[in-house]
């Protein structure tokens, strides 16, 4: 049997809404019928002030980053523990990245650590939710506005999970989500940033950034009787065929959800008797949080271990792997004058952690062969 670590899920619409949309003789560009279905889904179900899909939460980011009008010499501090999408639209912007450590019972970034990484340039903060576990919002928060300072979640994990029942992504100055192909609800590649400010003038210039630095959403609105070019941009509308088939996953929100929990809950009870044992930790999920089941991973106490289980599981084709390597240790992060032993905390976890295939439509089949295969890597490497 090969497991994969991911595989789509299907909700059952998105060809039907797909061939609709092309025999309609609407637009398949962007901004079309479905997207603003998609957008008016987040707001109206996530409490989002404004919803704009994107390509990607890459795009998001990106957006969000200009809509700070970052200078040279301001900070962003954010965590080494994420994909590469936190880090670069700050180095794009033209500001410095400012790497903070995590906290190792969620992989979240430490408030504490924040505190002391902030000067007199620092501008922003930029949490990301690991696996749809939310951050310590209230404290980040706090912190924010004690310094006066931005706050952008990144939510690529975080569709439909919540901190203290306030959807994440919702609790920030902007929040960014992805719907990439490996996220809970997807249409192979897309994203949305959230902007949580009545302030029309921002919601104004995210819409220009969108749409290549024109108004010609307001022109479509009928607010100008012609659009033109009016601030830089770049062009972050996802094809409303993207958006036709992220709206029927979107309509089965709760269904995925439950599909989900089921597998992370099955995973929990199948390897409790291992953290008893002390042979690993399973995740650990805060009080504040009522997370989405993104992911599933152990924390193995040492490096060999996770390596040699993830090396039998890939023996018997299941497809356990790592996640991120820290940034500041990358080529890219030396290159920024950080160095390995900057973060211990980010480079031990990173080196022990293992992350289990996961999807809602795992099958019973399937799920019993990973646990077994797991079972027997875990007696003869660890315990």
């Amino acid at each position: 049997m090969i497991v994969p670590y991911n595989r789509p899920y299907i909700a059952g619409n998105e060809l039907r809404y797909i061939s609709e949309l092309l025999h309609s003789g609407n637009t398949i560009a962007g901004d079309g019928h479905y997207t603003k279905k998609v957008n008016e889904f987040i707001e109206t179900t996530f409490s989002a002030k404004k919803a704009l899909m994107t390509t990607s939460c890459t795009g998001a980011l990106e957006l969000a980053t200009y809509l700070l009008r970052l200078k040279k010499k301001d900070e962003v501090i954010l965590p080494s523990f994420t994909f590469v999408s936190t880090a670069n639209p700050v180095l794009l912007a033209g500001a410095k990245i400012v790497f903070a450590e995590i906290d190792e019972s969620t992989m979240n970034i430490d408030p504490d650590d924040i505190r002391r990484k902030i000067t007199p340039n620092t501008r922003a903060i930029y949490p990301v939710h690991y696996g749809g576990v939310a951050c310590k919002m209230d404290e980040i928060t706090e912190i924010a506005q004690e310094h006066g300072l931005a706050v952008v979640e990144d939510s690529a994990h975080g569709v439909n999970a919540r901190y203290k029942n306030r959807y994440l992504g919702t609790l920030g100055d902007f929040g960014c989500y992805s719907f990439h192909e490996t996220k809970n609800y997807s249409c192979g590649e897309g994203g949305a940033l959230l902007i949580n400010t009545d302030d029309k003038k921002i919601i104004e210039r995210a819409e220009v950034l969108r749409e290549k630095g024109t108004d010609r959403s307001k022109f479509f609105r009928g607010e100008v009787d012609k659009y033109t070019w009016v601030d830089i941009g770049s062009s972050y509308l996802p094809s409303d065929i993207l958006a036709a088939f992220l709206y029927a996953q979107l309509e089965s929100l709760d269904t995925i959800q439950r599909k989900r929990l089921r597998i992370y809950n099955a995973y929990n009870k199948a390897l409790k008797p291992y953290e008893n044992s002390g042979s690993l930790r399973l995740p650990i999920v805060p009080g504040y949080a009522q997370h989405n089941a993104h992911l599933y991973y152990v924390l193995f106490n040492d490096a060999s271990a996770r390596d040699a289980v993830m090396q039998r599981l890939r023996a018997r084709s299941i497809l356990a792997i790592f996640h991120y390597l820290p940034l500041h240790s990358s080529p890219m992060g030396k290159k920024l004058g950080y160095k390995a032993g900057d973060l211990p905390v980010t480079e031990s976890v990173s080196k022990r952690l293992l992350r289990l295939p996961m999807y809602a439509g795992m099958t019973n089949e399937e799920f019993a062969y990973v646990i077994s295969a797991l079972r027997e890597a875990i007696e003869e490497e660890v315990v």
